[in-house]
């Protein structure tokens, strides 16, 4: 109980301190437009109070990641909790609150436009097409995901419950962002919070044993330690909570609702500190309620890994009837609060790339019509296939994004240390993955350890040659001036 206390106590530091140095050095101008009254157009630019665009972030991000990830991510033991604190203060708060920024400082532009600004065209011709594909690939699993639990809720078949969710995501793709996603968002976070807040109290007041990440909580604790070690499975799978790509395609939604950069940290680095505390939760429910996390290896196995039934269990054990109810409705909302957005995002990025204004909703339909096709076809997929694949371009987007702000930062002679330490980490956790992975190539994993890191060093090397080049550039200048 004591890691699990302390854990939360450091989130909350790590926003207080730390979210107050990172936004130091961004450099907030209160007196700066921003594009949501300098580009208002009522559909996607739209002007709203803070603590609206704080929720609607949050629960944009707080897809299944948090929830299912963490649970996942529970089988490693305690380790987890060092995971998703320090990579959420140091890695992933600083990445969506960098995202959001500076697609403020960019007129509200999506991330394929950002990361295209500071590594370059090739980079933005790829991440156009990436990001597109891994929004559609988001939609397609919050389609699957929460149709499995409404049937379980209510047994009309997945389905008739998928039509209904795709119905939704439709909906809240075409249509103005006040008008359905801003007036549907406080009844999910309403389910959300209750869920994370009754899950917690569960814990604490029912005398469950979180384990300890001391003396000895930091060893390898999943039931097959040797096929699935710390570094890098863990990392790849708690995502959200800790980092996650994901997050830079949703900031540039409400970039464009921000009224005042000075809210910037209370938006994006808060929602993504609030998420660290949801997947800390589950992290520890899923640890404590079956006697440990070697008995919760066994549940998982005996289910497959179906994280799904292990939240299903102990929400409607821990709250209740009508308590499990409610907090499956938060289960629920999150990931269908994730899917609406990846579809609209998804809109959104083609939109900025062919430059079609989408005020008018028959430029909305001709984007959102082809790009609901493909999620149809999609969610046809096997859904642990397109999981697994999901999960490390996830990751990948992240990384990418991570050494964008890190050129922004050199570029713009700020501490770009604080992402350069997490983009080398993320760099060599993604190598690393698609090397040794059963998706990837499946090498040994010492032989992955050992290209991984050689390929880190060689982008380690990209970036301090850029460095040089720049400084060399510049100091050429100086010269003739």
């Amino acid at each position: 109980m004591i890691t699990f206390v302390s854990a939360i106590l450091l989130l909350i530091a790590g926003y207080v301190i730390y979210g107050a140095f990172v936004e130091r050095i961004f450099g907030v101008d209160a007196e700066r437009a921003t594009p949501a009254t300098t580009m208002a157009d009522g559909v996607d630019f739209v002007p709203m109070k803070w603590g609206r665009i704080f929720l609607i972030q949050f629960l944009n991000i707080a897809g299944l990641g948090p929830i299912f990830g963490a649970v996942a991510g529970a089988l490693w033991g305690p380790v987890a909790f060092f995971w998703i604190v320090f990579g959420n203060i140091f890695a992933g708060a600083v990445h969506d609150y960098f995202s959001g920024m500076l697609s403020v400082r960019n007129h509200g532009q999506s991330v394929p436009e950002i990361v295209g600004k500071y590594l370059g065209n090739g980079f933005r011709q790829f991440m156009r097409g990436f990001t597109v594909l891994l929004m559609i690939l988001v939609g397609a699993v919050f389609v699957i995901g929460p149709s499995a639990i409404l049937n379980g809720m209510g047994n009309l078949g997945i389905p008739v419950w998928s039509a209904i969710v795709f119905l939704y995501y439709i909906l809240a793709t075409m249509l103005p962002i006040d008008k359905l996603i801003g007036r549907v968002y406080p009844v999910f976070g309403f389910a959300l919070l209750f869920m994370a807040v009754g899950i917690s109290a569960s814990l604490i007041y029912g005398g469950y044993q979180i384990p300890e990440a001391f003396p000895s909580g930091l060893t390898n604790m999943h039931s097959q330690a040797e096929k699935f070690p710390v570094f890098p499975m863990l990392f790849i799978t708690i995502a959200c909570g800790a980092i996650s790509g994901f997050h830079s395609t949703q900031s540039p939604l409400m970039a464009r609702c921000i009224t005042n950069e000075k809210l910037g940290r209370r938006v994006f680095y808060g929602a993504m500190v609030a998420e660290g505390i949801v997947a800390l939760i589950w992290a520890a429910a899923g640890m404590a309620f079956y006697g440990g996390v070697g008995p919760l290896n066994e549940v998982m196995a005996a289910h497959n890994g179906n994280a799904a039934w292990v939240v299903n269990d102990i929400s409607n054990s821990l709250l209740g009837k009508l308590g499990g109810l409610l907090a499956l409705m938060g289960v629920v909302a999150a990931p269908i609060t994730s899917g609406d957005t990846a579809f609209r995002s998804a809109r959104l990025i083609i939109a900025d790339f062919l430059k079609m204004n989408q005020q008018s909703i028959i430029s909305r339909l001709k984007i959102t019509i082809p790009v609901f096709i493909v999620g149809f076809i999609i969610t046809k997929i096997d859904f642990a296939i397109i999981w697994r694949y999901m999960a490390w371009s996830n990751q990948t987007l992240a990384t990418i994004v991570l050494w964008a702000i890190t050129v922004y930062l050199f570029n713009e002679r700020k501490a770009f240390f604080i992402t350069l330490i997490p983009s080398v980490f993320m760099t060599a956790v993604i190598s690393v993955y698609l090397l040794a992975a059963p998706e990837g190539f499946m090498l040994p994993l010492n032989t992955s350890y050992t290209i991984g890191f050689i390929f880190t060093l060689l982008v380690l090397g990209w970036f301090i040659t850029y460095v040089r080049k720049s400084k060399q550039a510049e100091r050429g200048q100086s010269v003739f001036q």
